[in-house]
């Protein structure tokens, strides 16, 4: 059975064989899932008028880092992978972060944004949204030209993995975005606790690796909780990794405080067991932890307390990971594993398929909400004259995580070996293939 898991759909004319091919692979035998409300919607086949069928939509990702909420590596460094050449691509809609676009933020550049937009679309890989910059070259300084930036695109303004040394220029920068309606996107992080390579704890003793105390994480919490009680801004927490912080984060949502937050999929299906003997590919920021804090963040995606699921999607090349461990730079190739461990999150523990789905659709597209503009009013539910963006995806097929089956140019993950549920046969992006399985 196949599967066209569905945000939004159009009427849309592909050329005859796609559109053959899409009829081929749901009609009859497959089910189209949309969210509507706390349900999904199950039909058989696909409504037809003539050559015209109504697409539904699937794997919006914001988060993304997803939507898609993607960390897809630093544009400014040759030696990363652009996410716009992937030839295959099964995400159709992508977050860029800010250390991809921190550049877009030096001088104020709004124009550099509109180009890789641009690009983008032409590419018809994916659709971006960028993330600029909170301060220029992510200094933690001056605060960059947001609304102009904004004209030219980007959904949110962050700081990546730098964190800032002064609660003053945060201030600041929540009250500006307060009085714009702007998002701020941050990774909650104590400048000076968050420098060890693994989380903080026993094995980290016996290992010799400097340790991330929990109290990194939960005291950055503590400060932009209390900034946004004086500013009313709002905040999207990215990749929370700790049991203190899903509670921390449930406190603020019941104070009426604008928060969402996501966590990565390496968070909610590995531990700091998993590094093994020094395994570089388990060198991740945020660092695994604990299994307490690993139910904790099942715990807190299923009820809602955490809105998205992400990728966390940061490829490293062969020489900056083939080091020792506390040598080996932080990160993982993530983009094409996300819809596969949200599955298998489903399966393993028994969360209904609709919750499953929904963290890295439909819910990472209410977290970008007016940021996505005109689309806005398609992005999550079934609309007819939406977005055509397609996945067609089959759930009961498997497929082995390793170098040879990964697209990206980035190999490494901590998933290599692994067997994971769902198998993309179709990907359209506004109504033209962007990837098909031969």
């Amino acid at each position: 059975m196949m599967n066209c898991i569905g945000m939004a759909w159009e009427t849309c004319r592909p050329r005859r064989a796609r559109m053959r091919t899409l009829l081929r692979l749901i009609s009859g035998n497959g089910r189209a899932l949309d969210r509507r409300g706390h349900q999904f919607v199950e039909a058989q086949g696909v409504a037809q008028d003539g050559e015209e069928a109504k697409l539904l939509l699937a794997h919006r990702e914001i988060g993304g880092r997803n939507l898609h909420r993607q960390r897809i590596g630093r544009l400014a460094q040759p030696r990363r992978q652009c996410l716009l050449d992937q030839p295959q691509n099964r995400v159709e809609s992508l977050v860029l972060l800010e250390d991809f676009t921190a550049f877009l933020g030096n001088g104020g550049k709004p124009g550099l944004v509109e180009m890789l937009k641009f690009r983008a679309e032409k590419l018809h890989q994916a659709r971006l949204f960028p993330l600029g910059a909170l301060t220029r070259g992510l200094a933690g300084e001056v605060l960059t030209e947001m609304a102009e930036l904004t004209e030219s695109g980007c959904v949110g303004f962050g700081q990546a993995e730098v964190a800032l040394a002064s609660n003053q220029v945060l201030q600041r920068a929540l009250q500006y975005a307060a009085t714009f309606g702007y998002t701020v996107w941050l990774r909650p992080q104590d400048l000076s606790l968050g420098k060890g390579v693994a989380a903080s704890g026993a094995l980290a003793t016996r290992l010799g690796l400097a340790g991330i105390p929990v109290a990194a994480e939960t005291i950055a919490m503590h400060t932009i909780f209390e900034l946004l009680r004086g500013t009313q801004a709002r905040v999207h927490l990215c990749r929370i990794s700790s049991a203190a912080g899903v509670e921390l984060v449930r406190r603020a949502k019941q104070e009426g405080l604008a928060v969402t937050c996501d966590i990565s999929a390496n968070s909610l299906h590995l531990t700091e067991n998993d590094i093994g003997f020094f395994d570089s590919r388990a060198r991740l920021a945020p660092p695994l932890r604990q299994q307490r804090d690993r139910d904790a963040l099942a715990a807190g995606l299923l009820d809602g307390t955490i809105d998205a699921l992400v990728s966390d999607h940061n490829p490293v090349d062969e020489d900056a990971k083939t080091l020792p461990f506390a040598e080996a730079e932080p990160g993982a190739t993530g983009l094409e594993l996300l819809l596969s461990l949200a599955l298998k999150w489903s399966q393993d523990a028994g969360v209904p398929l609709a919750r499953a789905l929904g963290v890295v659709t439909c819910e990472p597209a209410r977290v970008l909400g007016g940021a996505l503009g005109t689309l806005s009013a398609s992005v999550g539910k079934l609309v007819e004259g939406g977005v055509g963006d397609v996945c067609i995806v089959d759930p009961r097929a498997h497929w082995t995580v390793a170098p040879g089956t990964l697209c990206s140019q980035g190999k490494h993950t901590p998933f290599g070996g692994y067997e994971l549920p769902g198998q993309v046969r179709l990907t359209l992006v506004g109504g033209q293939v962007a990837f098909e399985r031969d």
